[in-house]
């Protein structure tokens, strides 16, 4: 568990909206097809993969 809360806190997805880093701490189980939200825009994203340590995601929702 403490493996990949650290993981997520060096992993790092920028949203492709606001190109804004997004916060991940909110999300220690962070895996491919979960939902996150953007902490500064709102902006619903899909993550499609982690890649060394990078995030790849695509809009879902426009947001709030």
């Amino acid at each position: 568990m403490i493996q990949q809360n650290m993981k997520s806190e060096n992993t790092l997805c920028v949203c492709p909206e606001c190109k804004n880093t997004v916060d991940l701490s909110r999300y220690p189980n962070l895996a491919p097809g979960m939902v996150i939200e953007c902490n500064h825009c709102g902006m619903t994203l899909l993550v499609k993969e982690i890649v060394n340590d990078q995030v790849k995601t695509e809009i879902v929702d426009e947001g709030k």
